[in-house]
């Protein structure tokens, strides 16, 4: 079996310039053609304003590392976690127009009362909360002794 050399330490950079890398190297290059640009198109105070910012938007980009991982990720995982946040909540309302859609084409008739389950089969409250959930609020609950107050307004009491 032939012997293979696995590479080590790959995500670090090579280094060109003492501890400057290439990429911060570009990057302090494509800076100094910004300067040089200041320079020729606005007079001295503007030129040293958009110095001063340019330079910290460079070195920030070029030096900065947030989590061990360089500042330009940082910045495109922000983008993108913006643009589209991974939480997902599930919205169990229904309109009348969709459940009506959806049962006709099922071919089934709305839910009436009188073809719920009786409430005497209910064993506990646990039970008949689950039954007021799945049928949706078409099973009102238990008319006597029970403490559960089903008016959406108000929260249920067990």
């Amino acid at each position: 079996m032939r012997q293979f050399t696995v590479p080590q330490f790959i995500d670090v950079e090579d280094k060109i310039i003492g501890p400057i890398t290439t990429r911060q190297f570009i990057l302090l290059l494509v800076e100094a053609v910004f300067i040089a640009i200041f320079y020729k198109i606005s007079d001295f105070a503007l030129f040293i304003f958009l110095t001063v910012i340019s330079l910290i938007i460079c070195i920030t980009f070029a030096f900065v590392k947030v989590n061990s991982r360089p500042f330009h990720f940082f910045v495109l995982n922000l983008a993108q976690t913006i643009s589209r946040p991974s939480l997902r909540v599930w919205n169990y309302t229904f309109r009348k127009i969709e459940i009506e859609r959806e049962q006709d084409m099922a071919g089934t008739k709305l839910i009436k009362e009188s073809n719920l389950p009786a409430a005497k089969n209910i064993t506990s409250r646990l039970a008949e909360l689950s039954l007021i959930v799945d049928t949706q609020g078409a099973y009102k609950g238990e008319a006597k002794g029970s403490n559960i107050i089903l008016d959406s307004s108000k929260s249920a009491n067990i």
